[in-house]
């Protein structure tokens, strides 16, 4: 049965945060928001009152209360001194809780974000607006995008929101106006931000792992994490030891296979029945994309998972600590998990974040359903900048971390990390279960072309000719030339060749490119263990 609901916020305030935020207007009723003069219009409101809902999304102790009693327009409602700048990377956002049992009448589950002009004798007149679905009984964040999302003038005269410089009234409405419906409802940390964050172009693979050879892992690249924690089992209740062997991890046919198996093994004065492997990366970094393509396992008690932890992470065992670096216990280092997958959850893929603020049970996560991530492969992707966690399947978002005011408890995500994969076996794994595996087509890093990474700048590689015919060249410099390799993918990042090619001073020859279709294409060229990737075109 849809419950009715209204609602009207509007709010003023104006101050710099920081350098990432030109304009920000917040308000968490804690006492600390820019927002003093709250105002309800045929409705009661009480602000900086208890939290009556301390779960899910928001734990915070004070929020605004809201209760309509019945009338027919009832909002509350402020203004800036300045109006809204709506351009690039501006938007609104609150979290709200509705409970089912404060609702009356049968209006549709919605709110409604209305931008007005109150220097206006008729502030309505020409409002924008934005609506977006809602649930009851539950926190929820909701955001209003006036660049992105869809939105509707009032008077169809108005030009587009981000053309005009005459807002400084915000209104919320929930399940229309016009009504007598009763309601009760709860807001918390309403937000306004405009931006001068630039969104960086993840345009340089800086390293990556197609798992081209058949036989063992690559040990330039990864490192087998085998030694128990000092309670002799892994974290979680996890059952399995985790090996070295090829057993457990192997490249197959072009594919990397993180094999999980049922079998009595015994290490480290340990016996457990079943044996898996953690891998850890040799290479870490600060701020890019990750991209995996990946077909996860199956069945009750299955764990699989791609993700990140902190360079500095003081966990014994672990790559990087065994090198010195290790400083922080988790979870203060900071966690990045992007994907995991439960065989007790079939098909819902969850990304999360661990930090100081929220960790184990992290409230900070999100996922979708993928009906075929264990029959097929997808495309897992982390886009990771200065100012947010994005991230994706197969294109596709389903969870943004971005906490509005960062600090060491919620943003421990300053520096560098490295990635891990491994396969886990849960206390209740399947009595049927024998063995599965973790399937990756391929890792890559990507990160903008003017950062350093492990990118070959200092080689100054350069191509020819371009348009590319049949024969292409490609030169170097400062660099012995040893373990070449060389990748061409199309526009997809798809690898569709691995020429060969001839090796001629400082210079590779490839000479096969004819059956390449008209097309832009990019190229990986690996040189002395470092990557540099260029575009080119085939005519």
């Amino acid at each position: 049965m849809n419950l009715p609901f209204k609602l009207f916020i509007a709010f003023i305030g104006l101050f710099v945060a920081n350098s990432t935020f030109a304009q920000q207007i917040q308000d968490d009723f804690e006492g600390s928001g820019t927002i003093d003069n709250w105002f309800g219009d045929d409705c009661n409101i009480r602000v900086e009152v208890t939290n009556p809902q301390k779960k899910g999304i928001n734990t915070s102790n004070k929020i605004l209360e809201y209760k309509d009693l019945g009338g027919k327009y009832a909002n509350v409602r402020f203004e800036t001194q300045s109006n809204f700048d709506l351009t690039k990377n501006s938007k609104f956002s609150l979290k709200i809780y509705i409970p089912s049992i404060g609702l009356a009448g049968s209006q549709p589950n919605q709110v409604s974000l209305k931008l007005q002009d109150g220097r206006l004798t008729e502030p309505w007149s020409t409002q924008c607006e934005i609506i977006k679905p809602i649930q009851l009984d539950k926190w929820q964040l909701v955001s209003f995008d006036f660049k992105n999302d869809n939105y509707t003038n009032l008077n169809g005269n108005s030009l587009p929101p981000i053309q005009r410089r005459d807002l400084n009234r915000v209104v919320i409405q929930l399940n229309g106006e016009g009504n007598s419906d009763r309601v009760t409802a709860y807001i918390d940390d309403f937000i306004f931000e405009k931006s001068t964050f630039v969104e960086p172009v993840f345009n340089q693979l800086v390293w990556s792992d197609e798992f081209d050879t058949d036989g063992p892992i690559n040990g330039s690249k990864w490192f087998h994490q085998t030694k128990l924690p000092a309670s002799g089992s892994w974290y979680n209740g996890e059952i399995q030891h985790y090996t070295d062997r090829m057993d457990n991890a192997f490249v197959q046919n072009g594919i990397l296979k993180v094999q999980a198996k049922r079998e009595r093994y015994t290490s480290q004065g340990q016996t457990k029945q079943f044996t898996s492997a953690r891998l850890n990366s040799k290479f870490a970094f600060k701020y890019g994309k990750v991209e995996c393509r990946a077909k996860l396992p199956s069945g009750v008690g299955t764990w699989p998972a791609i993700w990140m932890l902190a360079k500095d992470i003081n966990e014994d065992g672990a790559y990087w600590d065994n090198l010195g670096y290790g400083k922080l216990s988790w979870p203060a280092c900071g966690e990045i998990d992007i994907m995991e997958h439960w065989g007790k959850n079939p098909n819902y893929i969850q990304s999360a974040m661990h930090t100081t603020s929220s960790h184990g049970g992290t409230v900070n996560k999100g996922g979708r359903f993928i009906a075929t991530s264990t029959r097929s492969f997808h495309i897992y992707t982390l886009e990771w900048t200065a100012e947010k966690m994005k991230f994706m399947v197969d294109g596709i978002v389903h969870y943004i971390y971005q906490p509005t005011l960062k600090n060491a408890d919620n943003w421990p995500f300053d520096k560098e990390f490295y990635m891990l994969l491994n396969f886990a076996i849960e206390p209740d794994i399947a009595s049927s279960f024998t063995q599965d595996a973790l399937e990756l087509d391929y890792i890559r890093v990507y990160q903008q072309s003017n950062l350093s990474g492990n990118e070959v700048s200092e080689q100054k590689v350069r191509h020819y000719p371009n348009p590319v015919s049949n024969t292409m060249t490609i030169e170097w410099m400062a660099s012995k030339g040893q373990n070449l390799q060389v990748s061409i993918f199309d526009a997809y990042a798809k690898r569709v060749l691995r020429p060969a090619f001839q090796v001629r001073n400082n210079a590779i020859v490839i000479e096969n490119l004819k059956d390449l279709a008209q097309g832009i294409y990019l190229a990986r060229v690996e040189i002395d263990g470092k990557v540099q990737s260029f575009k080119f075109v085939k005519e």
